[in-house]
């Protein structure tokens, strides 16, 4: 039974990861209460565990989290960005922290190019005064659009994307 319980939340968590990247994507904000979320499912699933477990996550996301502050202090990394991986890192073994931040920054390096591409590919395309000046009907197509327009200004990378690939993956493959 507790295997039930431990992939809903698991499954609750991933969902959440995906409606954080959604919104840092389309807003470049990452709601707090997708992050709260997020540490609230890590810890009832590190609580399963047992105290052992659930302090050593503890300890692991404040000095996680400390390390953050000082790349946010840097203007490096958002404070959403902080707050979401700090909330992954709650819910997986201490193990398994090292594979969410090695998936994390090789998703971050694959958004990268992708951001490096589509800058060549935005300045070949006639530059846009304002996102909303043609408004296509899809969603996807607006995000495209408001995108297209921030590569155009070389706007920051929204990297909740990144930490949603990392965390969703470090919590499919047990952690």
């Amino acid at each position: 039974m507790w295997d039930w319980v431990r992939w809903g939340l698991v499954t609750a968590s991933v969902a959440l990861l995906v409606c954080g990247a959604w919104s840092d994507l389309a807003r470049r904000i990452i709601p707090n209460r997708v992050s709260a979320g997020v540490a609230v499912l890590g810890l009832a699933a590190r609580a399963m565990s047992g105290l052992p477990g659930l302090a050593g996550s503890l300890i692991v996301a404040i000095v996680m989290f400390a390390g953050l502050v000082f790349l946010h202090e840097r203007k490096i990394m958002g404070g959403g960005d902080v707050k979401l991986a700090t909330a992954v890192v709650l819910g997986l073994p201490v193990g398994a922290t090292w594979l969410f931040v090695e998936a994390t920054v090789l998703a971050g390096g694959v958004l990268a190019l992708a951001h490096l591409v589509l800058r060549r590919v935005v300045a070949r395309t006639p530059r846009i005064a304002e996102p909303t000046l043609r408004r296509p009907s899809s969603t996807a197509g607006r995000v495209w659009a408001v995108e297209r327009w921030r590569i155009s200004r070389h706007g920051p990378l929204p990297y909740g994307v990144a930490i949603g690939c990392g965390g969703a993956l470090a919590l499919l493959s047990g952690g």
